[in-house]
């Protein structure tokens, strides 16, 4: 049985061969083929300008190129060290990143927030920049010291001189059935009679952009689908409702666009229409009912708005 020992242990050195065969490979190189690549001798690069250095070295009355490399080893080395150096916050083209942001410290328990607060009075609302105030207009100190009919006076007359104007007085009560429709039905059509053409439809839209002003824009139903919001209004018309308290009037001011199919008479009448749609003033029960109707479904988009029943009773304004 001993016998048998010695083929067993050489055959147990025999299977480990291959990691002999594998340490015997520990002589081989490695080489990083991209630093060969990236990197050219320094030979190559000084064959390369060498016309360059060359005439350097005889400006310069030198040997050659090594005595050229030692007279200015220190700025080689100079410049070595800038290249070396990050960039500051200065000489980066790029901003600093911002600083992250501050953690609010937590409240001592010990101190109890108070309830009551000091808080800056509301700023007065202002009108957008299209909306031009009363107060810009008229001198409102001296108009409050006259008389509603003679600040009616003035004010038609204030604007007799724009043949494109359109002006008018409304009592405060008038004003405010006018506006409590209106807000519930900003939107709705009237028709136009055109002689021999039928009718021509046009859009309106009310704005209330401040406590003391409503605006109504007129526009062209046709334009209107085609350019939704875009579209331009051919007549404006704004209420400023400054005196309303006080003298119990409302101020109209409106313009007419000059060349876009309305004129002066024609944007009158669409103003006249809506007073009477929206106002219903000096109408009886059945007529006020029936032009509530016509604004409800209109609102509401009911199937049963007919504009043919609409033009029928706007031909019954006189």
């Amino acid at each position: 049985m001993a016998s048998l020992r010695p083929p067993v242990s050489r055959h147990t050195f025999i299977r480990g061969a291959p990691y002999l065969r594998s340490s015997q490979r520990r002589w081989a190189q490695v080489h990083d083929v991209r630093f060969l690549a990236t990197h050219p001798e320094p030979n190559r690069v000084i064959d390369k300008y060498r016309e360059k250095l060359d005439r350097k070295v005889k400006e310069e009355g030198l040997k050659d190129v090594d005595e050229l490399k030692e007279v200015y080893k220190e700025k080689i080395q100079s410049l070595r060290k800038t290249a070396s150096i990050a960039p500051t916050a200065s000489t980066s083209p790029f901003s600093a990143p911002p600083p992250p942001p501050k953690q609010p410290e937590p409240e001592p328990e010990s101190e109890p927030k108070t309830t009551t607060q000091t808080t800056s009075a509301p700023e007065p609302s202002k009108p957008p920049p299209s909306i031009i105030p009363l107060s810009a207009i008229l001198n409102l100190p001296k108009a409050l010291l006259l008389p509603p009919t003679e600040i009616s006076y003035l004010w038609r007359l204030r604007h007799a001189s724009n043949p494109n104007s359109l002006s008018a007085t409304i009592p405060s009560e008038t004003y405010a059935t006018i506006a409590s429709t209106a807000q519930k039905h900003p939107h709705f059509i009237l028709p136009l009679p055109r002689p021999g053409r039928g009718a021509e439809i046009h859009f309106l839209q009310w704005t209330f952009p401040t406590p003391n002003t409503s605006t109504v824009l007129f526009t062209h139903l046709a334009e209107y689908k085609l350019r939704g919001e875009y579209a331009q209004p051919h007549t404006t018309v704004t209420h400023h409702l400054d005196m309303s308290e006080e003298k119990g009037i409302v101020l109209l001011q409106g313009n007419v666009v000059e060349g876009r199919g309305v004129s002066v008479e024609e944007g009158k009448w669409l103003l006249m229409c809506l007073q009477k749609f929206y106002g219903s003033v000096g109408l009886d029960a059945e007529e006020k009912e029936r032009r509530r109707r016509l604004l409800e479904m209109f609102s509401e988009g009911h199937g049963d708005f007919r504009v043919e029943e609409l033009v029928e009773e706007a031909e019954k304004i006189t």
